[in-house]
């Protein structure tokens, strides 16, 4: 009987086993297809801009987006919407320290 407990104990563990196996193996698949789908985006966003058109700033305390927007120069609302496309953000709201990527007209 104890052998017999011990052969259910390993199938048991196996299943389990495959199961951990499998469910790790589709998280890591969806997460490569996100991270694909993210990364393409990227380039297709910021593909009708000149590499030379573009900078990176850092967003200093007290600035907004439509302080930065200003400094380029322009209509302001339309740059505010290039900055929040190229950078993917879902608002307006920035933080000092942040990165982004804003067109240089």
């Amino acid at each position: 009987m104890n052998q017999n407990s011990q052969q259910r104990m390993s199938k048991s563990r196996k299943r389990k086993l495959a199961r951990t196996v499998i469910g790790a193996s589709l998280m890591i698949v969806i997460g490569a297809g996100f991270s694909a789908s993210t990364s393409a985006s990227t380039p297709a966003t910021a593909a009708h801009f000149d590499k030379s058109s573009l900078m990176t700033v850092v967003v200093a305390q007290g600035e907004t987006l439509w302080s930065i927007a200003g400094l380029v120069g322009g209509d302001s609302s339309a740059i505010v919407d290039q900055i929040v496309s190229l950078n993917h953000l879902t608002s307006t709201d920035v933080v000092a320290g942040e990165k982004l990527i804003v067109p240089t007209r």
